[in-house]
């Protein structure tokens, strides 16, 4: 039995590890498509209406195709029960119906463009409004295809892992981003420069959604080609909808679909009062949030994959004293890692910046104005993570109905914070980022409060004690950081590629060794399990 368990823990932490290297290959190449574009457009006309256009059918993909999404956990809970000469009708019963409803949905993005792309764009000055809004709609009339693939990229998830296929489902994205880049490429090639000017602006934003679109669909059809091979279901229309493995996936799915929707709404609103500012305010947005959700998306998955199964396993009363153990080391953990993260991100925002995206059309405004996006970012990465473990808690107790219902309350409180930041206290750009930090620490205080009561006691201000020594560890951190950042910057000021990398790695060490240097010194346990298993992942022969 014990060998039985160390099998599968093994097994585990493999799929793990393949998960963790074909997601950061997959969030690097993401990066790289966010510079191209930004390099092509700046922060310009076709960027601002491409964030606008690409919100619906971007909130499909992330919802409907993403790897944790609702059509991925019904489709493996389900087929993981079934043989796979079963399995095969029922996906192509799926993909039937999710296909024939999504493309309905697809049809009305067509025909109500002009609608949707109004109602985010309300706050817009009219001599911004028009070229934006008319890129907007043709962008997002190219992309409404995208509904549909969602669905399917989503069921092909969940179908390709429950076949025990787990490299190409998580590397599949980086054909979208790759797309992309080769689209822009081509148009950069044909026109030149010209691509940043208005006058190109629509042609430019139309290459931009049918590449986004091409890389969508090659996303598909490379995970068709896995699905076919795998004897898992092809393209055909299967019309067996009354087969009991029908029912128990929309039973599953549905009210999945409609829990993590409700998270969209959020994004929805941060658009909505951007519009009140600038039109360029929608792109930094997207800019700063990709350099915060990199590392964080991948260290995110190193700390939340082992936890979920621990918290699962612990979840009977019985368990609950260790349970709140693990609690405490998911919540320290992640202070350890995102505090010393963030610090650094708000000491050296304009150096990042700088590095990733000023090039082309990306100027010296608008790494300012990403800059501050970011410093802001910084500062809540801590408990962006904090409030996902203590989801993963509730989750693991069969408590998924706390966390939605938080979830709604929270759409409130952003929509109150993104009126009272930028229509009542102008606090510009920032403010609409500052309001998603408000809504994360009201998240976690909430949970924190029910999971309290749930659980019959946290020692709450014992664990607060070692995270506000991680919080004082990482000011100086980035103090330090910063320090160090002006000190070279007085002797080799310079607009060199090479200068500025090495400039933040110097600066970057610096601050980190000064973390080091005072984490060790509080001895926490939690920690030095973390790095001693990081030793040993790393440096074992």
């Amino acid at each position: 039995m014990t060998k039985q368990q160390e099998k599968a823990s093994r097994s585990f932490a493999g799929i793990a590890g393949i998960v963790a290297v074909a997601t950061l290959i997959s969030k690097v190449f993401g990066l790289v498509r966010q510079q191209v574009i930004s390099a092509a457009f700046g922060l310009g006309p076709a960027a601002a209406a491409f964030q606008y256009a690409y919100t619906i059918p971007g909130f499909l993909l992330i919802l409907l195709g993403g790897i944790n999404g609702p059509f991925y956990s019904a489709v493996v809970s389900v087929l993981a029960k079934r043989d796979k000469e079963e399995a095969a009708p029922l996906v192509e019963t799926i993909m039937t119906l999710i296909g024939g409803i999504l493309l309905i949905v697809s049809i009305v993005l067509v025909i109500a463009a002009p609608l949707f792309i109004d109602i985010f764009t309300v706050g817009f000055g009219e001599s911004s409004k028009e070229l934006v809004r008319d890129i907007a709609i043709r962008q997002l009339r190219v992309m409404a295809p995208m509904a549909v693939l969602a669905g399917l990229i989503g069921i092909g998830f969940g179908v390709l892992n429950a076949a025990n296929v787990f490299w190409l489902p998580s590397i599949s994205p980086l054909f979208s981003s790759s797309a992309v880049v080769i689209a822009l490429g081509i148009l950069y090639l044909q026109i030149g420069n010209k691509i940043s000017t208005p006058e190109y602006a629509m042609l430019g934003g139309t290459v931009l959604a049918g590449g986004t679109l091409a890389g969508a669909l090659v996303q598909w059809f490379v995970q068709l080609a896995a699905q076919t091979k795998a004897g898992m279901g092809r393209i055909r229309l299967r019309f067996d909808f009354n087969q009991p493995g029908v029912k128990e996936i929309l039973k599953i799915m549905l009210p999945a679909t409609f829990s993590s929707g409700m998270l969209q709404i959020n994004l929805y609103t941060d658009l909505f009062f951007a519009g009140f500012i600038s039109t360029k305010v929608a792109p930094a947005l997207a800019n700063a949030g990709l350099l915060v959700q990199t590392p964080l998306g991948i260290i995110s998955g190193v700390i939340l994959v082992p936890l979920l199964p621990i918290f699962a396993r612990l979840a009977d009363p019985q368990y609950w004293g260790d349970l709140k153990l693990r609690i405490r080391q998911g919540l320290l953990l992640s202070a350890f890692t995102m505090l010393p993260l963030g610090a650094l991100m708000v000491a050296l925002a304009n150096l990042i910046v700088k590095i990733v995206y000023q090039r082309g059309a990306f100027d010296a405004e608008a790494t300012a104005l990403v800059a501050s996006l970011l410093i802001v970012n910084g500062i809540g990465m801590f408990v962006y993570l904090g409030r996902d473990v203590l989801v993963r808690v509730f989750y693991a107790l069969g408590d998924g109905d706390t966390p939605f219902r938080i979830s709604m309350i929270n759409i409130f409180l952003n929509a109150l914070f993104d009126f009272l930041f930028i229509r009542v206290f102008n606090l510009g750009a920032p403010g609409l980022v500052l309001a998603t930090v408000g809504v994360n620490c009201s998240s976690i205080l909430m949970l924190l409060f029910l999971l309290n009561r749930k659980l019959n006691g946290l020692p709450v201000l014992q664990w607060s004690l070692p995270i506000l020594g991680l919080a004082a560890g990482s000011v100086a951190a980035g103090g330090a950081a910063y320090g160090t950042s002006l000190a070279i910057e007085q002797f080799f000021s310079s607009e060199n590629l090479l200068i500025q990398l090495l400039q933040l790695s110097i600066s970057g060490f610096v601050g980190l060794a000064v973390f080091g240097v005072i984490a060790s010194m509080m001895n926490l346990p939690e920690v030095n399990v973390f790095i001693s298993r990081l030793r040993q992942k790393f440096f074992k022969r």
